[in-house]
């Protein structure tokens, strides 16, 4: 059975949970503040709004009671997916699923009444690690989702000698390392000021078009 759902916050995560929803035959509204956001997603759900979700007023007249669930995707403002969080029970939607960017903003979140409250990059980290303890050698590249996967990279040369924390990869390419392999041995989650080697395979997720242009580095 098909059914509504609202998804606040277009950024990358929310967006990818809002196309899968309708993709399955469901109806989806998104809401977002920006517009450029919802020009970017318009074609891939039943309805997009601009809105701000902090303003209970927007929010009545959405409609948001009328959603079976309502998932908070707000990534960059943590105020704000509270805030949102709050005024949707207080506004008697019934199940309200939100993103957390980490445990005390998961904490909060709970407490201002989340039925559900996810944390996408730990728990795609810990799916990653699980699969990579079940079978270290036949890795190369494991499909995540459509546009996101898994993948083995040889270090690039010019980072030989250099150490995850200065890299800082996720900032500067937007991929993790999630383990680095060397010969037969496999470190899951490196420490972040651990050297990289010349002959160290670095395991990263990201979205493909971000890997391609990492495993291009010389």
């Amino acid at each position: 059975m098909h059914k509504q759902y609202a998804v606040i916050g277009m950024g990358r995560f929310g967006s990818s949970v809002a196309a899968s929803l309708f993709k399955e035959g469901n109806e989806v509204l998104a809401i977002d503040k920006k517009e450029e956001n919802i020009e970017n997603i318009q074609d891939s759900v039943t309805h997009a709004v601009i809105g701000d979700t902090t303003d209970e007023q927007t929010l009545k007249v959405i409609g948001i009671r009328n959603f079976d669930t309502v998932i908070v995707a707000i990534g960059d403002d943590i105020q704000a997916s509270i805030l949102t969080v709050l005024i949707l029970k207080e506004l008697g939607v019934k199940y309200v699923v939100a993103k957390a960017i980490n445990k005390s903003h998961g904490q909060v979140l709970h407490k201002v009444g989340a039925d559900r409250v996810i944390y996408p990059e730990k728990d795609m980290g810990e799916r990653v690690a699980n699969q990579l303890m079940a079978s270290p050698n036949v890795l190369n590249l494991i499909e995540l989702a459509e546009d996101y996967s898994m993948e083995e990279i040889k270090v690039p040369a010019s980072m030989k000698g250099q150490n995850l924390r200065d890299l800082n990869l996720r900032a500067n390419y937007n991929v993790t390392v999630i383990a680095i392999k060397n010969n037969d041995k496999m470190e899951i989650l490196p420490h972040p000021e651990q050297a990289l080697k010349s002959d160290d395979i670095l395991i990263v997720i990201g979205e493909n078009e971000d890997l391609q242009k990492f495993s291009q580095i010389d």
